[in-house]
């Protein structure tokens, strides 16, 4: 159950900030491809990215990771279909702006799981 919530979370990001960005995702569906392939490759591909980019990641006090998180992004444009960021400096901004919607999404969440 809590992977099917963090799948909508997930999903409804990457709807609103598409919309906030006028990044093309085609459908509902499309989106929901897109958070699966994105959440895939946050599980098996970051980890080796950042362990290899390491010292990158520390000389640049973790300003690095944002670079990752942005070829995560290209990366999910590259498998799917029907979603299109258009360049490195739109997925930055894509990353960025998504991160801060999940963390929104979270935050109502566990605000309403604190009510019940």
């Amino acid at each position: 159950m809590n992977f099917i919530i963090r799948l909508i979370i997930s999903t409804l990001a990457v709807l609103v900030t598409a919309y906030l960005l006028r990044v093309q995702v085609d459908s509902f569906m499309t989106a929901v491809l897109v958070a699966i392939v994105l959440g895939g490759l946050n599980v098996l591909v970051k980890p080796l990215l950042i362990l290899f980019s390491l010292p990158l990641v520390i000389f640049s006090f973790g300003l690095f990771l944002l670079v990752i998180n942005t070829l995560m992004i290209l990366l999910t444009d590259k498998f799917v279909d029907g979603f299109s960021v258009g360049g490195f400096w739109p997925a930055l901004l894509f990353s960025i702006v998504m991160s801060i919607v999940t963390s929104i999404l979270n935050a109502i969440k566990k605000r309403d799981e604190q009510v019940y």
